[in-house]
């Protein structure tokens, strides 16, 4: 299935202001659950989580940031 480009840009508004708080809350509990562990390897772990929660969402992030391709061209002349 293919989202158009507004339908894509809605969902990556919130999956980043929903999605990912929540995301956030349910590693750092995840973490909790054990014993401090030192701090490089905790590290390793939010960066492996953080690459973790992107796999899914990374085609509705692509090309976000470019301009509308299914918009009509502006005039230049204005």
């Amino acid at each position: 299935m293919q989202l158009s480009y507004k339908a894509r840009k809605r969902w990556s508004l919130v999956i980043l202001l929903i999605g990912l708080p929540l995301y956030i809350v349910a590693a750092v509990n995840l973490v909790d659950l054990f014993d401090r562990p030192p701090l490089w390897v905790e590290f390793a772990i939010y960066v492996g989580l953080g690459f973790l929660w992107i796999t899914p969402f990374k085609f509705i992030f692509k090309g976000i940031g470019q301009p509308d391709p299914d918009a009509p061209p502006e005039d230049e002349g204005r």
